[in-house]
């Protein structure tokens, strides 16, 4: 499995058995971030935000988002145009440079497959695995780094509130295409 050749890599030098030349070539990694709501411009000072994030690599921006079904959550849209692609909601608000990679443009194709087992649509939930669960996974496989904290600290402290939490509602299962579908492939 390609995730298992992921453990032989090193963050910047990419495959360790890779040749000297494939190591002179650098892709930078960039997380790309929107605001979901214009209160950001005054809750950002308290470092929280309701955001959405993609990670930008050779010229596309990779994020998860939610659906019905059991497959694949992930989907690619041109860098920094989420508002276009993905709806008004979606203002853009930054690049930030969080490393680069080694990994090719064929091998981030391989990682983002195996990715989506790991992120299918149905697996959607706003606090514990959203678009920004995704792009720190991202992040860390291809370049080692992190995304800043504050990008998803609002999901972390509504995880911590039971209150909040319970009030945040992403049951895949409750949807009726999605039962419908479950159903068919059980047949």
């Amino acid at each position: 499995m390609f995730l298992n050749r992921l453990m032989r890599t090193t963050c910047l030098g990419g495959d360790r058995e890779s040749s000297r030349d494939d190591m002179l070539h650098k892709e930078p990694v960039l997380l790309n971030v929107y605001d979901l709501v214009t209160i950001n411009n005054y809750t950002i000072a308290l470092g929280v935000g309701f955001f959405h994030s993609g990670v930008q690599l050779y010229g596309r921006e990779y994020g998860f988002g939610g659906h019905e079904f059991p497959i694949s959550g992930i989907f690619e849209i041109e860098p920094c145009n989420a508002q276009e692609e993905l709806g008004e909601n979606f203002r853009y608000r930054e690049s930030i440079l969080l490393g680069y990679t080694h990994f090719s443009c064929a091998d981030v194709g391989r990682i983002i497959d195996q990715l989506g087992l790991q992120f299918p649509g149905n697996s959607y939930h706003l606090t514990s695995k959203n678009c920004n669960h995704f792009s720190n996974c991202l992040a860390h496989l291809v370049c080692g780094r992190k995304i800043p904290g504050w990008v998803n600290r609002l999901a972390y402290l509504i995880t911590c509130v039971p209150f909040l939490e319970r009030c945040v509602v992403s049951r895949p299962s409750n949807y009726p295409n999605y039962r419908r579908f479950h159903e068919s492939q059980q047949r």
